[in-house]
């Protein structure tokens, strides 16, 4: 049976690392911990946490700061390598090996995929994949889940479609790894120029039903939840590449016609132009919602891996 204890000083690299009982139970205790973030609390008074952040981040890096000081820990780090001593020429292992001897969790964002598996392997500390090149983004997963599962008051049973960029995009790698573990019927939506990496589709063909389109139109009548990446110019080795692709998708209000009532659109944000304005202002648009869900969630693994929660 899986407690807080199986948490304790665990690193967060991979969803892959995690079963189905194990992402329930994170989801049990956001759901718990979820007044903390309107009220604060105390519980990780004198822990520190490091934001190690190569890449730019809004949502990822603020939310764990801001989870962080919601719990009563404090906050180290850089968001911008050139000020660092990166900029000298300093390894990520010798980064990371001088960081934990100042904080009690790192939370690593970087370019390169391995990164945070790699830092893991020399640090004494826990490490949390903040996100690794094209690779996974695992927190971004459990929030989504977390937003999905408090719309939708389920996850078993759904239809969920994941549109965009299926091949840079490591928030749907995450994502469609969780998906496995659940009852759902899983639509991947894109170019075939991007369309889910091979690696992932072996990994969870067997385990749900997967139908692969290129069209949205088609299949949005039958879908409960619209999961939108934005096609990332910056993850493209040949921007003539990324020419073909960009402006594939756009959700509007015409296309939404064809939906269900109660369909939620997620995105992990930020957006483009892959969803109009106008869909702000209505029912389907939870894309907002994942934001505070973010923070939740990540106070939630931040009291697992640092021992704030006992059973």
């Amino acid at each position: 049976m899986v407690g807080a204890a199986d948490f304790v000083g665990r690193d967060i690299i991979s969803i892959k690392d995690f079963t189905r009982e194990e992402i329930d139970y994170i989801l049990k205790i956001a759901r718990e911990i979820e007044p903390l973030a309107r009220s604060g609390s105390d519980i990780l008074k004198g822990r520190i946490m490091a934001t190690l952040f190569f890449e730019p981040s809004t949502r990822t890096r603020l939310s764990f700061e801001t989870a962080m000081y919601k719990l009563g820990g404090s906050v180290i780090g850089f968001s911008e390598p050139e000020t660092s001593s990166v900029k000298k020429g300093e390894s990520l292992a010798d980064t990371v090996r001088v960081v934990e001897k100042y904080a009690d969790v790192i939370v690593l964002r970087h370019p390169s995929e391995g990164a945070a598996r790699f830092a893991a392997e020399y640090a004494s500390v826990p490490v949390i994949n903040a996100g690794s090149g094209a690779e996974e983004h695992p927190t971004q997963a459990l929030l989504d889940l977390y937003t999905i599962l408090k719309e939708k008051g389920r996850i078993n049973g759904l239809s969920i479609a994941l549109m965009g960029d299926l091949r840079y995009g490591r928030t749907v790698h995450s994502l469609a790894y969780a998906l496995s573990l659940y009852d759902v019927r899983l639509f991947l939506v894109s170019p075939d120029l991007l369309r889910m990496r091979r690696e992932v589709l072996e990994d969870i063909k067997s385990r749900i039903e997967i139908f692969e389109h290129t069209s949205i139109e088609e299949i949005l009548p039958e879908i409960d939840v619209l999961y939108v990446t934005r096609i990332q110019k910056e993850r493209f080795p040949d921007l003539a590449e990324y020419a073909k692709v960009r402006g594939s998708y756009r959700i509007d209000l015409n296309i939404l016609s064809k939906a269900k009532s109660d369909l939620i659109i997620l995105h992990p944000l930020p957006r483009v132009d892959e969803i109009a304005v106008e869909v702000d202002s209505t029912p389907f648009a939870r894309y907002f919602h994942q934001v505070e869900n973010g923070l939740i969630t990540r106070m939630a693994l931040l009291a697992l891996i640092l021992g704030a929660i006992k059973e």
